[in-house]
């Protein structure tokens, strides 16, 4: 796998050791408002990532924790959903510990990973509805949104439109 790193953050696959960082994340009221609810069990955030560790060892899905360049985590990302010429990305959370820049230099590095190591073309997320500033955030990087429903918009982005706004915000991530 790539060496996944940016400016102030790196990418590395999920641990089962990391099973309460994330529990800390998922159940945090601050960060959990547009996520799927969970258990508050250890036990089965380890089983879960165990039975994940297949999933990633036959390429068709990939959690990676977001780690500053020091070391501290600071979030979560996934990519999932993998299909002829998209992969969908999410579980995205960046908690208080992320660096000023950690959306932009974490979405970049999930890009670089799906275009670059997976070799797609574009990608594919929803974003709940009442989630406005990642829902600006993915148009301001070039996303277009192709469908809806009750609760979630669906967005599509290509790889040129990602490189577009790299060029342009290259001088926050480099």
């Amino acid at each position: 796998m790539m060496q996944l790193q940016s400016k102030t953050l790196k990418l590395r696959l999920v641990e089962e050791s990391d099973a309460e960082f994330i529990l800390s994340l998922r159940l945090d009221e601050r960060y959990n408002a547009f996520l799927s609810s969970i258990t508050p069990d250890i036990e089965a955030q380890k089983q879960w990532i165990k039975l994940y560790k297949y999933d990633e060892l036959a390429r068709n899905q990939f959690y990676f924790i977001i780690e500053r360049s020091d070391g501290i985590p600071c979030g979560t990302i996934r990519v999932y959903d993998l299909r002829k010429d998209s992969f969908c990305w999410g579980s995205w959370i960046l908690n208080q510990n992320k660096t000023r820049y950690a959306a932009l230099e974490s979405a970049f590095l999930i890009y670089e990973f799906g275009f670059k190591n997976l070799g797609f073309k574009k990608s594919h997320f929803d974003v709940m509805k009442g989630n406005k500033g990642v829902i600006k955030f993915h148009q301001r990087m070039g996303a277009v949104q192709i469908d809806e429903d009750e609760q979630n918009l669906y967005f599509e982005i290509t790889k040129s439109a990602v490189e577009n706004a790299q060029h342009k915000l290259a001088d926050k991530i480099k």
